[in-house]
């Protein structure tokens, strides 16, 4: 079975597939600073390639599989002082996630997987209170793999589970592995490491980037980022994003992934 882009296909193609087993996959970023060398939709592209790559494993399974066009716009107050960030109040993502769970819920689809890769703090509650708001209507089964969350976020390497993780190595290799020529390699190889902690300066009540210690917008080491790495860290994330599913999902076709979890 095929991965299938939604937006690729007519309502008659649509209506003619089987939506028995069909999940819908949204990738969710922000358009926002990532230093000065990652593009402002870096969380997109990891988004899109989480989703692309846990897509590719429903698919195998036999499973419809879509791939629905992401969500670009959310909460994005930590990067609100850096020109080109464009950020939107939770309650306006919140609905927004709903409101395609109902369209979905309206085309027979009866699983949504999110694929995020924003960790902004008002972000995260706007997407739980929509996954709860989902379940809450019986709309469908929401899968949300938190990674600031266990065990999702220990699978992620080091700088990951430090924290440093905003336009650094992290980030980093998975867009040199997605899209290279968007880096802007020659600046990532100059930048220092910033090894300060973002999800503890948010625990200590940071509000900001500047304020957590990212004058330039990024927090890890960005000049230790590879493709490799990156293109190890997409696999790992569509594996988390295909279990978190198999969790929530009574499909027999998911008994696999369920059975390996750890």
């Amino acid at each position: 079975m095929p991965l299938r882009r939604l937006s690729d296909l007519t309502w008659e193609e649509i209506r003619a597939l089987d939506r028995t087993r069909a999940v819908g996959i949204l990738p969710i970023g922000a358009i926002e600073a990532h230093g000065p060398h990652l593009p402002l939709d870096t969380d997109v592209t990891i988004a899109e390639a989480m989703a692309e790559a846990g897509g590719r494993r429903l698919a195998a399974l036999g499973l419809e599989a879509w791939l629905l066009p992401p969500l670009c716009y959310t909460p994005a107050g930590f990067a609100a002082a850096f020109p080109g960030t464009i950020g939107i109040e939770p309650g306006v993502l919140a609905a927004l996630v709903v409101e395609i769970a109902t369209g979905l819920n309206r085309a027979g689809v009866g699983a949504l997987a999110l694929a995020n890769s924003h960790f902004d703090p008002t972000h995260l509650d706007a997407l739980h209170t929509a996954a709860d708001a989902i379940h809450e209507r019986a709309l469908m089964t929401v899968a949300f793999p938190d990674l600031t969350r266990r065990p999702w976020g220990s699978r992620l390497g080091d700088e990951f589970r430090s924290g440093a993780c905003h336009a650094g190595r992290y980030e980093g290799s998975i867009l040199l592995a997605r899209t290279p020529d968007r880096v802007r390699s020659d600046v990532m190889r100059g930048l220092e490491p910033n090894p300060v902690s973002l999800s503890e300066a948010i625990r200590d009540g940071a509000t900001s980037f500047r304020q957590a210690g990212g004058a330039r917008a990024y927090f890890g080491a960005p000049a230790e980022a590879t493709a490799e790495e990156g293109a190890e860290t997409i696999e790992t994330l569509g594996s988390i994003l295909a279990e978190a599913l198999a969790l929530v999902v009574d499909w027999d076709e998911l008994g696999g992934l369920r059975g390996g979890m750890a």
